[in-house]
């Protein structure tokens, strides 16, 4: 690109009135002047510094570490779950202020007489803007959907915690709210393991569950169902009478796919005899 216009002068120019610029940049974004204390408690982000670097990175045309230091933001921002209205009206206020500083330079040095060196200007300062506020946005969206899937695997691993107790004998306990969801993490995680540790018998604990729909319900008899055809039978302990009037009600039958004991204790002594 052939440059009409000296950025290192508008560079130094800014860098000069430092002190006015903070001024006019905090007195453009109000909301987030109010929460800059804040902003950097909680995530070291220190919003003045940092809107000096993007201002010298878009005025010097220097996209490389312009794109870099968005994804660095990004990830701040969503390590810390800041707000992103905040950073939208930051980055614009930024980009009003940056304009403001290079009207006020051109009214000193009256170095834009020329249209075609302003909208050279005019194209790089705002393509530059831009490019930090889209990096910052995908850097931002990555980090969250990746904490996203690794706090889902975790919870997927919750939902199913196959524990051996002998080399063919496994507990399964169950605990909390279920739905389709979840029973679908249950039945995978149930035959995989299965195959896996060549388990025999796998003994499903329900003391933990006092309510399923029917659909879950239904879900639970293919599970058991699966079970069998692995070559492994099931047993299930602690149904509570809750649960059991609601499969009573639906004309649930689990005779010839499971076998039903009171409490898990009573069938681990009979299994780990």
């Amino acid at each position: 690109m052939n440059t009409f216009y000296d950025t290192r002068n508008i560079s130094e120019y800014i860098i000069a009135n430092n002190v006015k610029f903070q001024e006019r940049l905090l007195s453009e974004a109000v909301n987030v002047a109010s929460n800059i204390e804040g902003i950097l408690k909680a995530g070291n982000i220190d919003l003045l510094k940092n809107a000096q670097r993007v201002v010298l990175y878009v005025v010097e045309n220097s996209i490389d570490e312009l794109i870099s230091f968005a994804k660095q933001e990004g990830v701040a921002w969503a390590k810390h779950s800041l707000t992103l209205e905040f950073k939208l009206e930051w980055v614009h206020a930024i980009r009003r202020t940056l304009w403001y500083f290079i009207e006020l330079y051109d009214q000193e040095k009256k170095n834009f007489n020329h249209a075609g060196v302003f909208f050279e200007l005019e194209k790089s300062v705002n393509d530059g803007i831009d490019e930090f506020l889209n990096t910052f946005f995908i850097s931002y969206s990555q980090y969250k959907d990746e904490l996203i899937l690794s706090q889902r695997k975790l919870v997927e691993h919750l939902s199913a915690p196959i524990i051996p107790v002998s080399p063919t004998v496994a507990v399964l306990p169950l605990i909390g709210q279920f739905d389709s969801y979840r029973m679908d993490i249950i039945e995978e995680k149930i035959l995989k393991e299965i195959a896996r540790l060549k388990i025999l018998t796998l003994i499903i604990d329900l003391s933990g569950i006092s309510d399923m729909d029917e659909m879950t319900i239904s879900h639970f008899q293919k599970v058991l169902i699966g079970i069998n055809l692995m070559g492994a039978k099931s047993v299930i302990t602690g149904l509570r009478p809750e649960l059991v009037r609601q499969m009573v009600n639906l004309g649930i039958d689990l005779k010839g796919l499971t076998e039903t004991k009171a409490t898990l204790q009573q069938t681990l002594n009979e299994h780990l005899a």
